[in-house]
């Protein structure tokens, strides 16, 4: 049994049946595995604990420790918080530039309507009181509805994926797509239709031809497109939760930008006045030489 302890697992030192060689070659080898940790804890001790001792050297390691955490965790924070920030704004840019295009279209469309209903007027005031016929057959060329715009955002926003992606909601997507095709239909149905009617029709030489264009047609068909544009407006706007004052804002903001150009409006409009003048004109000339012949 004595046999046996001294040649099990646990070495001894100074059993009797272990020679002396023996036991100096085991002491030998524990010395090497001592050395062999004390210096692994020498490589992966850091230099502010090698530097002091005790609870001084620990705190200033966890201080040290804590610190580069926290100013990992800062410049990672700030980029991910900065690049948000800069996703929401270029979002929101977006749908300010949409809503803008919208409105603005909304507000083209409700003039088209209203100058639809004034014609109407005109054909009644000149089928009531044919002497009011030269007087007002020119008003029903004024009253010509018209639905300009440009196609910028429109393609801005339906042509870019990475626009979409931005503003990252689907129904707004739809619902905008929706508003741009209603809007290309309103211009087709009422408006070019309206100005091709007034093209071909003498409306100048005949009472018949003047009050003989059906603008209730056209006064139908206007108030149930425009409300379908109004009403896809009017959730977008809810959607997106854009105020009154935000669009207001940006109005503001792009008028100020515009101030700088050329009154174009002013312009066109100082045109047609011009061109209707020559217009009557012409026909008193035309009026005056079938008297002579």
């Amino acid at each position: 049994a004595l046999q046996s302890h001294c040649r099990g697992p646990r070495f001894e030192p100074g059993c009797p049946y272990e020679s002396k060689e023996d036991v100096s070659n085991k002491a030998s080898s524990l010395r090497k595995i001592t050395n062999y940790y004390i210096m692994n804890i020498k490589l992966h001790t850091p230099k502010s604990l090698k530097m002091g001792s005790g609870m001084s050297s620990l705190k200033q390691f966890l201080l040290s420790l804590f610190a580069t955490t926290v100013s990992i965790a800062l410049t990672f924070g700030t980029a991910a918080i900065i690049d948000y920030n800069k996703k929401q704004s270029e979002k929101r840019e977006i749908v300010m530039m949409v809503m803008y295009d919208m409105y603005t279209t909304l507000k083209a469309a409700e003039k088209a309507d209203s100058n639809i209903h004034r014609a109407m007027d005109i054909q009644l005031r000149i089928a009531q009181d044919t002497s009011q016929y030269q007087s007002l057959k020119y008003q029903l060329l004024i009253k010509m509805p018209r639905l300009d715009y440009t196609e910028t955002t429109e393609r801005i926003f339906s042509s870019s994926i990475e626009s979409i992606n931005t503003v990252g909601n689907v129904l707004f997507t739809e619902n905008v797509a929706d508003f741009y095709r209603i809007r290309q239909q309103y211009k087709t149905m009422i408006c070019d239709s309206i100005e091709a009617e007034l093209r071909k029709t003498p409306i100048f030489y005949s009472i018949k031809e003047a009050i003989g264009i059906e603008y209730f047609y056209y006064g139908i068909a206007s108030i149930d497109i425009l409300g379908d544009m109004q009403h896809l407006f009017a959730e977008c706007k809810q959607m997106m939760d854009v105020t009154d004052k935000e669009l207001e804002a940006y109005q503001k903001q792009r008028e100020q930008i515009k101030k700088a150009l050329p009154e174009d409006e002013k312009r066109k409009d100082s045109i047609k006045q011009n061109i209707i003048e020559f217009q009557k004109k012409m026909y008193e000339a035309n009026k005056q030489l079938k008297l002579e012949e």
